[in-house]
């Protein structure tokens, strides 16, 4: 280990230790420091265990967190940043706290969420073993710009990369890049078999409509959302691809599915979810990972963090989903609409940094779906840019009530019992989970009092 990398983990660890000592969260700002001190900070761990990236626009959290269940009842001894700090400051951050003064990683893999854009900078200095690619969709435009830029980055490291490659075969934007290495003979693509959702013409706005290869517009047999869905080329044959893995039998009322002849029970029914799961059945293969831990991980394992997450509030069921995309956002208003009864939507949208400053992107939800929906609460940063959106959908303005502060929105929100969703953007998803349980802790508290009187 040279002098500068002995330096860099040295003075690393000084940092972590002093912003604990002042009682601040030794989250994202150690590795931001150092990675502006040297910026090659992650070639200074030494990491001999298999690594596991996850990246792609939407659900990367989700699977991260599920393959970190799996590895850990597989192995034990896992790292992994399942709260997110996916940059790579963030990872620096994570393997400075978990390393030694030496900066040795002691672990059996490394299961780390990558954001896409960080990919080739994250693995030029950390050996990666295995890359599982989800999706890509227009996020962040400030921050990230259009999708070819990012397919561009990704490609770049995948044109040198040998290891594992884990890719959806239904979306173009993905399955493409198992094109990118000719000589790399790892490439496992998952496939999701038509649902019974799916539409034979595009429900909501997407990308990826033309061939990367030849240009020609895409064929699609069906779309799934987005424009995820069984596609090819008619001119030079792209898209004509036999899977690895391919879930059967979607069953959104169990909810469950089947991968060769087997069927698993999983904890929600949304058919990007099963595309997520199908994300982690592939990944768990390549390891040989036993049957049984997968069908306890897919039966038992919440993510609890704003990905689909349930409440039960006072005779109230509550569902949150993170969306930070159209996307993200017309799959969970998916989701409210299979429900067949009334309910209401509480929508909180930022603009802050993180989220990226523009928020035009609201403008491709397909918000005229509303079905049975009561009433509307806005909230956030932007509560009333979303609210004049919905309102132009054509839903009925006297029933959306905008309440900027979150605990005032939670409680306007439940001031009616029923069926309630939540829809929060990257900043706002963690802040309306506390904000919920704020509330569910007072009305606790309130049931506790009238108890005891």
């Amino acid at each position: 280990m040279g002098i500068k990398n002995t330096l860099t983990i040295f003075l690393g660890k000084i940092i972590v230790k002093t912003l604990r000592l002042i009682g601040k969260n030794a989250g994202n700002l150690p590795g931001l420091i150092l990675c502006g001190i040297n910026k090659n900070a992650l070639s200074a761990f030494k990491v001999e265990c298999p690594i596991i990236a996850i990246t792609g626009t939407n659900g990367k959290t989700s699977v991260t967190n599920y393959l970190s269940y799996i590895f850990k009842n597989y192995s034990g001894n896992i790292i992994t940043n399942s709260q997110g700090n996916n940059l790579d400051t963030g990872i620096c951050s994570l393997l400075l706290d978990k390393c030694d003064i030496r900066g040795r990683i002691k672990a059996d893999f490394l299961v780390l969420e990558t954001d896409e854009s960080h990919v080739p900078v994250v693995y030029s200095k950390l050996k990666l073993q295995t890359l599982v690619l989800l999706n890509l969709f227009r996020d962040q435009l400030d921050r990230n710009g259009e999708v070819e830029t990012l397919i561009l980055k990704i490609k770049g490291f995948l044109d040198t990369f040998e290891g594992n490659v884990v890719l959806n075969a239904d979306d173009p934007n993905i399955a493409r890049l198992g094109k990118a290495n000719p000589n790399n003979k790892n490439i496992f693509y998952f496939s999701v078999e038509r649902y019974s959702g799916a539409t034979n013409e595009p429900y909501e706005v997407g990308e990826g409509k033309f061939c990367p290869f030849c240009g020609t517009k895409l064929t699609y047999d069906y779309y799934q959302y987005s424009h995820i869905g069984r596609f090819h080329c008619d001119k030079c044959g792209f898209g004509n691809i036999k899977p690895f893995v391919e879930v059967k039998n979607v069953n959104q009322s169990v909810p469950s599915f089947e991968v060769n002849g087997e069927t698993y029970r999983t904890r929600h029914n949304s058919i990007y979810y099963m595309y997520n799961m199908a994300a982690v059945y592939t990944t768990a293969s390549l390891y040989n990972i036993d049957k049984k831990i997968l069908h306890d991980a897919f039966e038992n394992f919440e993510v609890n963090n704003g990905r689909l997450e349930k409440f039960n509030i006072n005779e109230s069921s509550l569902i949150l989903n993170l969306a930070k995309n159209p996307v993200g956002a017309n799959m969970t208003l998916r989701v409210m609409n299979e429900l067949n009864c009334s309910k209401e939507l509480l929508f909180v949208l930022n603009d802050n940094i993180a989220d990226g400053n523009d928020v035009s992107w609201i403008w491709d939800i397909n918000l005229s779906v509303f079905k049975d929906v009561d009433r509307v609460v806005t909230s956030g940063t932007r509560a009333y840019d979303i609210a004049i959106r919905i309102k132009c959908s054509g839903y009925d303005a006297d029933k959306i009530i905008v309440k900027p502060g979150l605990d005032d929105a939670v409680a306007e929100l439940f001031t009616t019992k029923g069926a309630k969703f939540a829809i929060a953007n990257y900043t706002a998803v963690q802040p309306t989970r506390t904000a919920i349980k704020k509330y569910m802790d007072s009305v606790e508290m309130k049931g506790s009092s009238n108890g005891n009187a």
